[in-house]
């Protein structure tokens, strides 16, 4: 059709288009520091911050609803901004939607919160205790900076090719400061000690990054305060927060991310088709054709009868822990054994924790079980499920700058 056609030339066109200063050719960027420039609205003293609204978008949208130039703020403005930001202890799972382009948040903040949707959520009072010093359950705002420091370092590229003075402009828009050749203790430490998980890097790094230079660099560099800052240790920065109004950010965080995406489906309704369930888990994946899984879906599930919000949350709760459920589906694979639904469930259970309903383990069978054997392998779940929980991050795929104006015109006549 028409509009088809019309929204494929538009989105080429995009996509082709330089983004602003930067392309390829100049330096090169991580998929989530090119995702967070890219969904980025506001520029403050040089650094570049999304509004909560960009960041809901950001992890709902493959690419942004509008795209402008950066939005330069005036110091009056962001206090404004900044005292009109709620404290922690009136968290709701509606903040960052009533907040909207009233807040801003950091490169840092951006990456913190993406942990916070694809981490257990165990993980957390593990760090949590880390800085815990004197076993209060609380922490001030110097150690969630160094906390936070601690994210930049893993996640911040040393040695980045390309142009050196755009390198240094790219630092500049993402840290708000020039990120020079670093000798800290993690660097060092890096050198000789591969961690196997996030959760042991984050250990290692915060118990000898407290008092080392990420600490002092904490303190001068990172001197605007920011919407999640405030919320979290009020304007002045003197509160500490504890670990159960921590704990209750986190769930809300997540629960207001997933009812978006819920309620984009829903309509209204108590329940998202069998099929639209479907679509939700294949977006930010690798799978090029989609098509294959959704006719699954309408063969095997003709009669709908719809997933709840529970089940919906439940089944992204059990996302965040998989890779202990991955230990548990490789038992199965290393002996040459599928997995049944009965299995499947059992697994999930002494994985994680969680019980999926029936219905929602059928669904997930029914969507994945493409060889039609009631069997589901690991690598048809696993690895398809490993991309989706990176909403995007793992690479371009969901914005892709070079996509093909024909594999365009595929994906939107698949989406029909």
């Amino acid at each position: 059709s028409m509009e088809i056609l019309t929204n494929c030339i538009a989105r080429h066109w995009f996509l082709q288009a330089p983004l602003f200063d930067f392309d390829e050719s100049d330096v090169y960027m991580s998929s989530h520091e090119h995702r967070f420039r890219l969904f980025s609205s506001v520029e403050y003293e040089g650094q570049l911050y999304m509004t909560p609204q960009n960041f809901i978008e950001s992890v709902t949208m493959s690419e942004p609803r509008i795209r402008k130039p950066w939005r330069s703020l005036t110091k009056q403005e962001l206090e404004k901004i900044l005292s009109d930001t709620p404290p922690v202890w009136k968290g709701t799972s509606k903040l960052f939607r009533n907040l909207r382009e009233r807040g801003i948040i950091a490169y840092t903040e951006y990456l913190f919160l993406l942990c916070i949707l694809t981490k257990p959520h165990a993980g957390f009072k593990i760090a949590f205790n880390m800085f815990d010093a004197d076993g209060n359950q609380m922490v001030d705002k110097r150690e969630f900076l160094v906390l936070q420091e601690i994210f930049r370092k893993k996640n911040e590229k040393k040695g980045r090719k390309g142009d050196a003075e755009k390198s240094a402009q790219l630092s500049m828009q993402l840290y708000g400061y020039q990120v020079a050749p670093v000798n800290s203790v993690l660097k060092k430490e890096s050198q000789e000690f591969v961690p196997r998980s996030y959760w042991e890097m984050l250990r290692r790094g915060a118990s000898q990054a407290l008092f080392s230079d990420l600490a002092e660099r904490a303190d001068e560099n990172m001197m605007i305060d920011t919407t999640l800052l405030v919320h979290f240790f009020g304007k002045k920065g003197k509160a500490e927060l504890t670990f159960d109004n921590f704990y209750r950010f986190m769930d809300n965080l997540q629960t207001e991310m997933l009812e978006i995406e819920f309620l984009t489906y829903s309509k209204g309704m108590t329940t998202i088709s069998e099929e639209d369930f479907a679509r939700i888990l294949l977006r930010y994946t690798n799978v090029e054709d989609i098509r294959s899984y959704l006719e699954n879906v309408r063969q095997c599930i003709p009669d709908e009868k719809g997933i709840t919000f529970e089940e919906f949350r439940s089944f992204f709760q059990f996302l965040n822990n998989l890779e202990d459920f991955a230990i548990a589906m490789q038992m199965y694979n290393f002996a040459c054994r599928s997995i049944g639904q009965d299995e499947f469930a059992r697994a999930v259970y002494v994985a994680t924790g969680l019980k999926l309903t029936r219905h929602l383990v059928n669904t997930i069978f029914k969507i994945f079980d493409v060889d039609h054997d009631d069997q589901l392998s690991y690598k048809e779940f696993i690895g398809i499920m490993k991309d989706r929980l990176h909403r995007g991050g793992r690479g371009y795929k969901a914005v892709e700058r070079f996509t093909s104006f024909r594999s365009c015109l595929k994906k939107e006549l698949a989406g029909r």
